[in-house]
């Protein structure tokens, strides 16, 4: 039986809509802690007896979950949680290992439970994430795009692009200069082209280039606003990726 159940998730409403599908698919099941990092899960891990599974998210406010198996022992086994990731997924079909798609449902997690109890899930081992961050490796970030030019093409460089955002299930791309462009591929797929030590994903409506940023300042309930060069635009950063985005600016 699945007893002991330990969270890392850095975003509260997701942890708290995960501990409450829990208690619905396992009401007997302990909340050993909700974790928030990979400092504080290395923490944990190097001073608590293993749980029976790890409901693990892979990007933390401090980095990437598989961080963790480099300075801890996770000897338990593993449920990874995320937003849809091309390569994420890929990656752990390849290796057989499970994983549940953002935002989880009952019956999923109910499944992803069973099958952890009938002992069809895999127990990370370092040779095992060796090889899923082998797969998960970006193969160098995207630089530049072709753009449809009238009956030719041109070329746009990400250096030049201040911030992406979406409007009307259309992708566009403002430009230093004040020009704008649209681009083929939505906010998603470019969250994986882009460089993240240069780009982030503030909210659903944008991207944002951290040389585009002008001023940073607090908002209501914990919230944040980030105001851009030449631009009149106001992007609000969410309480619980607010963290995110202060670590970001900072490293």
């Amino acid at each position: 039986m699945t007893s002991r159940i330990l969270i890392i998730e850095d975003e509260i409403p997701n942890a708290e809509r995960l501990v409450r599908l829990l208690g619905k698919v396992r009401p007997n099941a302990e909340i050993v802690a909700v974790i928030e990092s990979v400092a504080e899960s290395v923490e944990w891990f190097n001073e608590n007896e293993q749980p029976d599974v790890v409901m693990m998210d892979i990007r933390l406010s401090d980095g990437l979950s598989f961080e963790i198996f480099e300075k801890a022992e996770v000897l338990c086994p593993v449920i990874f949680t995320t937003a849809y990731d091309e390569y994420a997924v890929k990656a752990f079909r390849y290796n057989s290992v499970f994983y549940l798609l953002k935002p989880i449902e009952q019956d999923e997690l109910n499944m992803a439970i069973e099958k952890l109890e009938a002992k069809t899930i895999v127990k990370i081992d370092r040779t095992l994430m060796g090889t899923l961050l082998t797969s998960l490796k970006p193969q160098g970030y995207r630089n530049r795009f072709l753009i449809s030019y009238r009956d030719s093409y041109k070329t746009v460089l990400v250096d030049d692009i201040m911030y992406f955002y979406s409007e009307f299930k259309m992708t566009k791309a403002r430009l230093a200069n004040g020009e704008e462009e649209i681009i083929p591929e939505t906010l998603e797929e470019l969250e994986q082209q882009l460089d993240p030590k240069l780009f982030f994903r503030a909210n659903r409506q944008y991207i944002i280039n951290i040389n585009s940023i002008l001023q940073i300042s607090n908002y209501f309930k914990g919230k944040l606003k980030v105001k851009l060069k030449k631009s009149d635009e106001a992007i609000i950063i969410s309480r619980e990726k607010s963290a995110q985005f202060k670590s970001w600016i900072g490293y």
